[in-house]
C-alpha cells in the first residue's frame, strides 16, 4: 500500500535528495552541463521566487514549451513549489495548438524555449489575456530572460502547503480527434508512480542512469527522466534534439545509461539503421517500451542485436505512467504484461459485465495515480472516469496465466464476416515477413462490407509488386485465422503517427475515404 502524508506538495522530491547527503551528486547531464541535486535544488527554489515576484499565485497555470535541458525541471517543479500548476506541453505544436492550450488553461505565464519563441509569439495573437512570457536557453528579446531571473532570485523557498489532493500539473492528452484533453493530476500522483511502477518493475536506484528517447513533456518521458530518478537520487540525461536513432545510439554510447527508455517506432528504427550494432550499450540494464505495443519480433530482433530486454508495457496519460508492464522476472514477448503492483484492470463487454476468460473486452484501469478530471470537458470526464474506473479506450484479452494481450484501440477494432479481428495481430504477422519494415492496419467499407486494408513499408532492397502483395495474404493466412489477413495490401513509403509513435489509423482510414471517393469522381 502506498501512503503519501496529507500535506505533501511533488516538489519535493528534490528534497528528499538533499536530506538523504547528494546535494553534490550528479543530477542531470545534458551536453557538456552538470547538474547536482544542490544545484538543481536553488534552481528550482529561485524560479519559484521569480514567479512569485512577477505575481503569479496558488494554482495559477504556468504552459510549459520546453525542450528537454535543466530548464524543463526548474520551471516543472519551481511552479509547483509556489502551489502554481505547470503545463508540459507538446514542443512540436503549431501556434494554433499553442493558443488553445493558453486560452483553455487560462495560462498566466508562459515559459518557452528560445528556439519555439516565433511559435509562441504567433499563439499570442487574439488572444484576451496574453501571459507573461519566460524565454529559455537564448535572447528573450520581448520575454522575460530565464536565467536573468534565476539570477536575481532567493536561493530559499520552503514547498507551499499543499494537500496531496490539489492540483499539482495539467498534461493535454494527444486525442485522435477533436481537440486535446486536459488532464488534470494532483501532487500525490507522480510520487505514486514512484512507489508502484519504479520501485516494483524498474527496482530503480541512487547508481542508475536514465536516458529516455521520449521527451520530458510526455506522461511516458516525465516519469522515467524526472520524477522517477529524482525520487531514486539517481542520474538522468537530457538531450534537447530530435531522437534520430543515430543521436539516440551515440548519446547512449557516450553517457552510459543504465535504463533506457523508448517507443516501439525508434527501437525498430534502430534496428534498421545501418551499423547500429556498432554501438555500444553494455552499460545498460533494462530497456523499457510504452505508447504502441512493442511487436514480438522487434523485441526477440532487439535480444538479438543488443544482448538487452526489453520490458514492455501501457500507460496512459491519464493514468500517469505504466500499470501493466512485463518485469525481468515475468515476461512474455508481444504482450503488456501483468498489473504493476499498485494497479487493478479488468476486462468488460459491451454491456458493462466482466467478459469471459479467455475474451477480448474493453480494458479498465484503477490506481492512485489517475487524474482527477479533464478540464473543461465533464461529459468526457463522465465517460471515462467512472468511480474508480478509468476507461482506457483499449480493447485486450488476458490469458491463463494473467498476461494481457493488446488487440487495438476500440475504435480500431475490426468486424468481418462476423469476426472481431485486431489489427495488431495482423501486423505483428506482417512484421515478421522479411520483407516488410512496418505495417499498419484498418478496417474499410467496399461495397457494402468491412474488408481489411493493409499500409506496408517495405525493407530496403524489396520492391512493391502484386505477386509480393499476394504473398503478404498468403503468409498472414498460414500464421492466422482465415478471415484474419488483409483483403488489400497497400506499399507506402510512410505511415502518419504521433510524435510519441503511435500510428495514427484514423488518417489511413481518412485516406481510404478520399480514394474511394477520387475513384468515383472518376468513373462519374
Amino acid at each position: 500500500m502506498v501512503v503519501i502524508p496529507e500535506r505533501y506538495n511533488a516538489s519535493e522530491l528534490i528534497d528528499r535528495n538533499l536530506e538523504r547527503g547528494r546535494a553534490a551528486k550528479v543530477a542531470i547531464v545534458c551536453g557538456d552541463e552538470q547538474l547536482s541535486y544542490g544545484e538543481l535544488a536553488a534552481r528550482i527554489n529561485c524560479f519559484g521566487n521569480a514567479l512569485r515576484g512577477l505575481g503569479v499565485r496558488r494554482e495559477e497555470r504556468v504552459l510549459l514549451a520546453l525542450l528537454d535541458t535543466p530548464a524543463f525541471p526548474t520551471a516543472f517543479l519551481g511552479a509547483m513549489r509556489i502551489g502554481a500548476v505547470p503545463i508540459p506541453t507538446n514542443t512540436l505544436l503549431a501556434a494554433d495548438e499553442y493558443r488553445y492550450m493558453l486560452a483553455d488553461s487560462y495560462a498566466r505565464v508562459a515559459v518557452v524555449d528560445a528556439a519555439l519563441l516565433p511559435t509562441l509569439r504567433d499563439a499570442l495573437t487574439g488572444l484576451r489575456e496574453p501571459p507573461l512570457l519566460i524565454v529559455a536557453n537564448g535572447p528573450a528579446d520581448d520575454g522575460y530572460d530565464l536565467a536573468a531571473l534565476l539570477a536575481d532570485a532567493d536561493e530559499r523557498l520552503d514547498p507551499c502547503d499543499t494537500h496531496r489532493d490539489d492540483m499539482a500539473f495539467w498534461l493535454y492528452s494527444s486525442g485522435s480527434t477533436g481537440r486535446p484533453k486536459g488532464a488534470v493530476h494532483r501532487h500525490r500522483d507522480m510520487v505514486y508512480t514512484c512507489e508502484t511502477y519504479a520501485r516494483h518493475v524498474l527496482q530503480i536506484a541512487e547508481d542508475d542512469v536514465t536516458f529516455s528517447a521520449s521527451k520530458l513533456f510526455h506522461a511516458y518521458g516525465l516519469g522515467n527522466n524526472l520524477s522517477f530518478p529524482y525520487w531514486a537520487g539517481a542520474t538522468t540525461v537530457l538531450f534537447p534534439g530530435r531522437p534520430t536513432p543515430l543521436a539516440v545510439l551515440e548519446t547512449a554510447q557516450r553517457t552510459r545509461p543504465s535504463l533506457f527508455f523508448s517507443v516501439p517506432t525508434l527501437y525498430n528504427a534502430i534496428l534498421n539503421t545501418p551499423g547500429a550494432e556498432h554501438y555500444d550499450l553494455s552499460s545498460v540494464r533494462l530497456c523499457v517500451s510504452a505508447a504502441e505495443a512493442l511487436p514480438p519480433e522487434v523485441w526477440r530482433r532487439w535480444k538479438e542485436r543488443f544482448g538487452l530486454t526489453i520490458l514492455d508495457g501501457i500507460g496512459s496519460t491519464e493514468m500517469l505512467h505504466i500499470f501493466l508492464s512485463n518485469t525481468p522476472e515475468r515476461l512474455r514477448p508481444g504482450s503488456s504484461g501483468v498489473p504493476v503492483p499498485g494497479y487493478d484492470a479488468r476486462l468488460v463487454g459491451l454491456d458493462g459485465q466482466p467478459v469471459a476468460s479467455g475474451e477480448p473486452g474493453a480494458l479498465h484501469v484503477r490506481g492512485g495515480s489517475a487524474a482527477s478530471h479533464y478540464w473543461h470537458n465533464d461529459e468526457k470526464t463522465r465517460q471515462t472516469m467512472i468511480g474508480e474506473w478509468m476507461v482506457t479506450g483499449d480493447y485486450y484479452r488476458v490469458d491463463e496465466d494473467g498476461f494481457y494481450w493488446y488487440e487495438g484501440r476500440i475504435d480500431d477494432m475490426i468486424k468481418v464476416g462476423g469476426n472481431w479481428v485486431s489489427p495488431i495481430d495482423i501486423e505483428n504477422a506482417l512484421t515478421e515477413h522479411p520483407a516488410v519494415l512496418e505495417p499498419a492496419v484498418i478496417g474499410v467499407p467496399i461495397d457494402g462490407l468491412t474488408r481489411i486494408r493493409a499500409f506496408v513499408i517495405l525493407r530496403e532492397g524489396h520492391a512493391a509488386s502484386d505477386a509480393l502483395a499476394v504473398e503478404l495474404q498468403e503468409w498472414c493466412k498460414a500464421r492466422l485465422r482465415r478471415y484474419q489477413y488483409p483483403h488489400l495490401v497497400s506499399f507506402v513509403a510512410e505511415l502518419p503517427k504521433t510524435v510519441t509513435g503511435k500510428i495514427q489509423r484514423f488518417k489511413l482510414r481518412q485516406q481510404h475515404e478520399t480514394e474511394l471517393a477520387a475513384a468515383v469522381g472518376v468513373q462519374g
